[in-house]
């Protein structure tokens, strides 16, 4: 599953404990929507599993639409009733409500980069020629619809800089609409290509690579599973139904495709992964276009657990990024016409430290390795020769250094938890890091926090860290609110970032606390191995131990606990309070993966077997079976007030996931704490304008606040 950055928005302002009168805080007046049950069984492996919900996983249904319209009546009469709340939402905006910047990347005379003026509710996209030449609006997104949740989800120029590729996504959903804009008149060409869904932009020439679904069933387009994955070139000027079928294997419906070209165009790249099937890994294919070559050769023919991808070329020579005999990553140089594994030279070999980038410009290497979840940067050339370390200002993120082959300068940005995304430009050359832009925060000063790591052992006695930020001469009694956050899975880092949310909620004694467990990239392949399949127990048991280490430090203690995760992390909280209900007060599973029997069923679900296994497998039937959110809520159990949220036009974690997880949780459970669905409109896997970011945030923790016993006084 493509990792999905969710804003993490926390409430801010001055908060002081009270105590709320017993019937608002509990929830014990709340009557939730009755949900129809149905009777509908699934048998695997002999053992049969009872799926009374089943009927909302139609969302285009009148009964789903009537039940989503009851359940919003009731959340949303509920976080009414919070007396602060519209404080909150009006203290967030004021705090989201600066400039911010994206890295400058540069194509011929002109370099290109994004701005929010504050509070737009997208970023907008400006060209200038020069680094001193004045910007000048290229595409404004916030035009593209009335309530500005389209967005922009692609922009790729052409080799010389003539034309771009780009992409439009609606209401918040992965599919995207192509449009070709010409750069200097800023106008649009009628070229406008759709349903396309993970999928990149390769330039050759006066075309372009592109991947595709067919369209979907008419009134299916959200939840369908998407299969077929096709690669087509489109020439400029032309429509889409003129468009050459370059690859497409109906054979293995469930398999993704890629096409990829070289900066100066002589290769051309197919890449083709089967995660479906449960493999990590890609093949991999080449046609050389300064031979004429028109089919795609093997370098790597089969599907296994290894990844190749392609850096850039050295003349006929390719580098590749693979994790072959290399767990942690490394970089080698194959013939492409000699692809023998002895034959392959070995740029820069594995370390202990995972690989968590490479790129190339201006006839360097930039190489990141990640030690400790934070980032350590190196300049090396095309040989491997280390040449010189990046600096960076303080333990955190970085990234970019992106760029063309006579780059001079390249960008790049550094984060932290109390560092705001600051951008630097680089001198190849001179070797010299310099502040090109940096954020402009009222009334902040980092030195007025703390960020501190520890290293807790899980269960099994695995030593996994976690970072803790607060402010300052925080005393450790137990008695100060925390919230606790986590992913653990995919590969996928938890690194440290900014939020300017999270300034104010620090001030006022609040922990906030992010968790890097197993399943996580943070330690490379084993880390992430080692939290995969039958082995994701470990993800919760990593979680809970977390929880468990803020408690017994007296950081926190559990009725002052809030936990938070989204995706694969609303999966998490979902099942660690089933699992540990009496360590939580709070529960904010968002767009979670929570029927681990169906996942596979909807969308590019399939995708996440790898890390998941799937149902159809009897193991790992067993081992989701065990562990499903929506298949082990217990009755009896005291759970913690939860606030589920999902969107109408997530298609890749489908609503139907968080639906019946609700219907379920509300049956089973008959205690007084709150057991809520917020469903937000026209947005989609993360929310998908500014403001329905804030909005979402705003209620998410005015709910916290709310059920942690606080108020909010400004």
């Amino acid at each position: 599953m493509k990792r999905t950055r969710i804003i993490r928005l926390l409430l801010t302002g001055t908060f002081v404990a009270s105590i709320l009168p017993l019937a608002l805080l509990t929830g014990q007046q709340l009557q939730y929507p009755k949900t129809k049950k149905v009777d509908h069984h699934d048998t695997y492996f002999g053992t049969e599993v009872a799926d009374p919900y089943r009927w909302l996983e139609d969302d285009n249904s009148a009964e789903t639409a009537e039940w989503v319209e009851a359940q919003n009546k009731v959340t949303f009469g509920y976080l009414e009733k919070i007396p602060f709340r519209n404080k909150v939402k009006q203290r967030l905006q004021d705090l989201f409500n600066y400039p911010k910047y994206s890295a400058p990347s540069h194509k011929g005379e002109h370099y290109y980069f994004s701005k929010n003026e504050g509070l737009q509710n997208q970023s907008v996209l400006y060209i200038q020629k020069g680094l001193d030449g004045k910007p000048e609006v290229l595409i404004d997104p916030n035009k593209f619809s009335a309530d500005g949740t389209a967005r922009l989800g692609a922009f790729s120029l052409s080799k010389d800089g003539k034309h771009a590729v780009v992409g439009i996504s609606r209401s918040g959903s992965d599919w995207q609409d192509y449009q070709v804009m010409d750069i200097a008149t800023r106008s649009y060409l009628d070229d406008t290509l759709h349903w396309i869904k993970v999928s990149g932009v390769a330039w050759l020439g006066d075309g372009f690579f592109y991947s595709r679904y067919d369209a979907p069933e008419k009134g299916k387009e959200l939840s369908s599973k998407n299969v077929n994955h096709k690669v087509y070139f489109h020439k400029i000027g032309t429509p889409q139904s003129a468009d050459e079928l370059i690859y497409e294997d109906s054979a293995n419906p469930e398999r993704f495709n890629f096409v990829s070209t070289t900066e100066d165009q002589r290769f051309a790249f197919l890449s083709i992964s089967e995660r479906g099937k449960g493999t990590q890994g890609n093949s991999l294919f080449y046609r050389d276009l300064s031979k004429g070559e028109k089919t795609f050769q093997p370098i790597i023919p089969d599907i296994g657990d290894d990844t190749y991808g392609v850096i850039d070329n050295i003349g006929d020579k390719l580098l590749v990024r693979t994790n072959k005999n290399a767990p942690n990553g490394r970089i080698v140089l194959i013939d492409p016409g000699n692809r023998d594994e002895k034959n392959w030279k070995t740029i820069l070999p594995e370390k202990s430290e995972p690989l968590q980038g490479v790129s190339s410009a201006g006839g360097k290497l930039f190489v990141t390795y990640l030690k400790d979840v934070s980032s350590r940067v190196y300049v090396y050339s095309l040989s491997g020769k280390l040449e010189y370390e990046v600096k960076l200002p303080a333990l955190g993120v970085a990234g970019g250094f992106g760029g063309e082959r006579d780059e001079k300068i390249v960008f790049y940005s550094f984060t932290s938890f109390t560092f705001p995304p600051t951008i630097y430009k680089y001198d190849i050359v001179s070797k010299k890091s310099s502040v090109f832009r940096s954020p402009e925060i009222a009334n902040f000063n980092p030195a007025s926090y703390e960020t501190k790591q520890a290293f807790y052992k899980s269960k099994d006695g695995t030593k996994i860290p976690m970072f803790l930020v607060y402010k300052k001469g925080l005393v450790l009694n137990g008695k100060n609110p925390a919230l606790l956050h986590g992913y653990g899975g995919f590969n996928i880092s938890t690194t440290p970032g900014f939020s300017p949310l999270r300034l104010a909620l620090l001030e006022q004694g609040f922990v906030y606390v992010s968790a890097n467990m197993r399943g996580g990239g943070e330690y490379g392949e084993k880390w992430h191995e080692a939290g995969t399949k039958l082995k994701k127990q470990n993800v919760f048991d990593d979680f809970i131990a977390a929880a468990e280490y803020l408690i017994a430090n007296k950081y926190t203690s559990p009725s002052l606990l809030a936990i938070q995760g989204g995706s694969n992390g609303g999966l998490l909280v979902g099942t660690v309070i089933n699992q540990r209900p009496d360590l939580f007060r709070v529960a904010l599973p968002a767009v979670g993966v929570m029927d681990m029997l169906r996942f596979h069923k909807f969308t590019i679900g399939w995708n996440w077997i790898p890390d998941y296994g799937s149902s159809d497998n009897e193991e790992e039937f067993k081992a989701l079976y065990k562990y499903s959110p929506l298949h082990n809520i217990k009755e009896g159990a005291n759970y913690p007030a939860t606030l589920i949220t999902t969107a109408d036009h997530d298609d890749r974690v489908v609503p139907a996931h968080s639906f019946k997880y609700a219907a379920t949780l509300q049956e089973k459970y008959s205690g007084k704490n709150p057991v809520l669905i917020r469903i937000q409109t026209r947005s989609g896997h993360g929310a998908s304008s500014t403001t329905k970011a804030l909005e979402e945030a705003a209620d998410a923790y005015s709910f916290v606040f709310y059920n942690l016993g606080l108020t909010a006084k400004y």
